[in-house]
């Protein structure tokens, strides 16, 4: 009896020991750079928002927060290096619904959400706006539905890509409203807005960012917003129920995840200091100057929102067949 009784002192001793380098780390966290990984190129909408978070959090910390960009394969390059790194807290990414939530389901990642990852907070929302070229005789949804209904197949939609969130919106808005129309994919939603401003193609749902400029400048006509009521970024624009479509509601969004292992402790400071500096009234101002709205939740908020999403898009690419490239 008293042998055993030493055993479990000693091993009850070394656990103790082990553990002491472990609350050590998450309790002088972050003492040395933090890297944020962006999954997309630098200049845009991922990439300006990690900039922005990055700078307040490097206030919050007191150590810098360094930009790393790992863009390709529509997040997924990135998304697979973030996952790689070690779990101490000092590599985080800021993955948006792409990689994170619909290359999944439409092509083979070398990463597992479920495994790979801790989701740490829902930090940003973005809705995205249909538009036609400026002498498109569309002036409002109406009018575009009624003439992809008299016409099935006439009109066309530009989209970044197969399987892109330009594209599920079409598909989503052609089930909803029982229409048929082209879709002719890019490879990324630059030189697809440019074809719909030059009018070569007729429509596209895109990110507020890319076409906020060709808004102001009357450059393309806006229809609808995929937001459930009017954007307070964009109260001008009707939403797809105004239209006449209800429950067409589908947004981009963007949120932090640390490699799978990371210290709960770790992950607690990292709650902590997104849920100050998602709030700072600076940051907010600059986010909604890209078209995005801030948001700071905790860690149940964004596994349930993630549940939510997950089943819409499975639903949505397995009713079209919708494959990656």
């Amino acid at each position: 009896m008293k042998s055993a009784l030493c055993m479990c002192a000693r091993v009850l001793a070394l656990s103790l020991l082990a553990a002491l380098p472990l609350a050590a780390t998450a309790q002088n966290f972050p003492n040395k750079p933090v890297r944020l990984v962006v999954t997309y190129p630098p200049g845009g909408s991922s990439d300006l928002m990690a900039r922005i978070m990055g700078q307040k959090l490097n206030e919050h910390w007191g150590q810098p927060v360094v930009i790393e960009s790992k863009p390709g394969a529509a997040g997924s390059i990135g998304m697979e290096f973030a996952a790689r790194q070690p779990a101490d807290g000092y590599t985080f990414v800021i993955g948006n619904m792409q990689p994170a939530a619909v290359n999944p389901l439409i092509s083979k990642v070398p990463y597992n959400m479920e495994k790979d990852f801790i989701p740490v907070a829902l930090t940003t929302t973005g809705p995205n706006i249909l538009v036609v070229p400026a002498a498109s005789p569309f002036k409002s949804l109406a009018d575009l539905l009624g003439a992809a209904r008299a016409k099935p197949g006439a009109i066309n939609f530009a989209t970044s890509g197969p399987g892109s969130l330009s594209h599920l919106a079409a598909e989503l808005m052609m089930r909803q409203a029982n229409i048929r129309m082209a879709h002719i994919p890019y490879k990324g939603g630059g030189q697809a807005i440019v074809d719909v401003i030059a009018g070569q193609v007729q429509m596209i749902v895109s990110d507020a960012l890319p076409v906020a400029q060709h808004l102001k400048s009357g450059k393309v006509r806006p229809l609808a917003i995929t937001s459930a009521k009017r954007s307070p970024l964009f109260p001008d624009i009707p939403t797809f129920a105004e239209g006449g479509l209800q429950g067409l509601v589908i947004v981009n969004w963007w949120g932090v995840f640390l490699p799978a292992g990371t210290p709960a402790p770790v992950v607690a400071n990292y709650n902590a200091a997104l849920a100050k500096v998602m709030v700072d009234p600076d940051l907010r101002e600059r986010f909604a100057g890209l078209g995005v709205e801030a948001h700071a939740g905790t860690q149940e908020d964004f596994r349930a929102f993630m549940a939510t999403e997950r089943a819409m898009y499975m639903k949505l690419i397995a009713d079209n067949n919708i494959k990656g490239e």
